[in-house]
């Protein structure tokens, strides 16, 4: 079995595992069936996400042929997959599921084809040399930060355009789906537009996305304060502006009591660059909004 592993099966392999559970249960429970150490099952630690385990998983069974093994048995339960219980009951649950779907066909399309694969010379050598030019691709198993932040550069020239505002609306949503995020893609209620919305440590944030060539203004933050208020207590809203804001903007989202807090290009690529976890910069905007009423905190005040 060791022999059939090739860079293109870990990666699909790991894909489906990670669209396939999304609680920590569920991931345990298949770990455990999959026949993964206990020990190894035991060491996962409550911050540390599914990516960040799975990332330390793959490379250890690499390691060792009962390993690959492991990981190619693995990647024919999961071919097998027709349901997908664990991701029911979300409020994504469509997209989830629709997610699940496609890595699991890629899988078992992929293992169809090395089953079938004809037993030449000639087909050994093609698919080694095949094999030889994917392992780069195994470096990172998805969509990863380098990836993001250039297909994030590449929307530049459509800043203030339409179609580049869904196009980056879009791309902030894959930004938090890598990062584990819980969210809301955007929806309407009550006839108001929202851009979506993120659930970090228990507080849920409308989130307002500007990616206009202009800063952001007071308008763009009274239209995000109006739909906040309607919502339960506990709600707090998120504008993420590509071009910042105006002194304005920045003065009329702080305060007594402000429900904002606002992040720019800058922020991003903080994240990007590997700096600091999103979702650690959220909290720190949060903390500093919290402590001084200022709902604006600069990435080169980060530190203070």
């Amino acid at each position: 079995m060791a022999a059939r592993i090739s860079p293109r099966l870990i990666q699909l392999t790991y894909e489906a595992v990670l669209k396939s559970y999304w609680r920590k249960n569920a991931l345990r429970s298949f770990l455990r069936a999959s026949h993964v150490s206990e020990s190894f099952v035991s060491s996962w630690a409550s911050d540390e996400s599914k990516r960040e385990l799975l990332d330390r998983l793959f490379p250890k069974l690499q390691a060792s042929d009962k390993g690959k093994a492991l990981i190619f048995q693995m990647a024919r339960n999961l071919s097998e997959q027709t349901t997908f219980p664990d991701l029911r009951n979300w409020e994504d649950s469509d997209i989830k599921i629709q997610d699940a779907h496609k890595a699991v066909t890629e899988l078992k399309i992929y293992l169809k084809t090395q089953d079938n694969e004809i037993k030449t010379e000639k087909e050994k050598r093609d698919f080694r040399e095949r094999a030889k030019k994917e392992k780069d691709e195994i470096r990172r198993f998805k969509t990863d930060k380098t990836k993001l932040q250039a297909n994030l550069e590449s929307m530049h020239t459509k800043i203030g355009t339409q179609k580049g505002g869904y196009e980056f609306e879009s791309w902030f949503y894959e930004l938090i789906d890598f990062c584990e995020i819980q969210n809301k893609r955007p929806y309407k209620t009550n006839g108001r537009q929202i851009d979506g919305s993120v659930t970090i440590e228990g507080t849920t944030y409308l989130v307002e996305l500007k990616f206009t060539k202009d800063q952001s203004g007071a308008t763009d933050i009274d239209s995000l304060k109006a739909k906040v208020n309607k919502m339960a207590d506990n709600t707090m809203g998120i504008i993420v502006s590509i071009s910042g804001y105006s002194s304005v903007a920045i003065n009329d989202a702080s305060g007594s009591k402000s429900t904002l807090i606002i992040l720019d290009g800058s922020h991003l690529y903080l994240f990007l660059t590997g700096a600091m976890s999103f979702k650690d910069i959220i909290t720190r905007v949060r903390r500093h909004a919290s402590q001084t009423g200022e709902a604006y905190l600069p990435v080169n005040k980060f530190g203070g």
